[in-house]
């Protein structure tokens, strides 16, 4: 689960270095800011019917505020799947995760792990420190490095999935946006 803290055995500590240690770049790598594929016009006309849908029931129970914020969440989707993000620099240091000018200090991330999303391969960080719980990088070919360089700091673990992460796996198997 995110957020808890997993007891580490002595096979699996974890080094921290001293703040009176100068800081030291392990890995470096540009990438995009985010995932991103490309969408199809099915993808836009199934959004926009749904939103339609959504609208007119809200309209007839007098929900005038959700309206605009199904319509805030239609635009905002629209925006993320047509803008494609740019590239920042993601760093491993000895001190933590920097995601472009974003530091993150190890002391503030639990474990790492990798996930496959639209043919990218992304760096997942478990960030127990508050809001984002998971902090995302895209990898350009650099696991075997980022592994290496991660494991001493870091505990190399995929959480179990949630009861929200389960809900929303089906929900997207059972009503897909879009064909592949």
């Amino acid at each position: 689960m995110i957020g808890k803290s997993v007891p580490l055995t002595e096979q699996q500590e974890t080094k921290y270095e001293p703040d009176n240690v100068p800081e030291k770049k392990l890995l470096t790598w540009t990438a995009p800011a985010r995932p991103f594929r490309k969408r199809s016009r099915e993808f836009y006309s199934t959004v926009g019917v749904i939103v339609l849908l959504l609208s007119v029931i809200l309209f007839f129970a007098r929900e005038f505020l959700l309206i605009g914020v199904v319509l805030s969440l239609a635009f905002i989707s629209y925006a993320l799947a047509s803008v494609p993000p740019g590239n920042i620099e993601y760093t491993i240091s000895s001190k933590g995760f920097y995601s472009g000018t974003i530091f993150y200090a190890f002391a503030v991330l639990g474990r790492y792990w990798f996930e496959d999303k639209w043919k990218q391969k992304l760096l997942m960080l478990e960030h127990t420190g508050g809001f984002p719980g998971v902090v995302t990088a895209v990898l350009d070919g650099n696991q075997e490095k980022a592994e290496k360089v991660l494991g001493e700091y870091m505990l190399l673990q995929k959480p179990a999935p949630t009861p929200i992460d389960n809900a929303a796996k089906w929900l997207s198997d059972k009503v897909p946006l879009e064909t592949e």
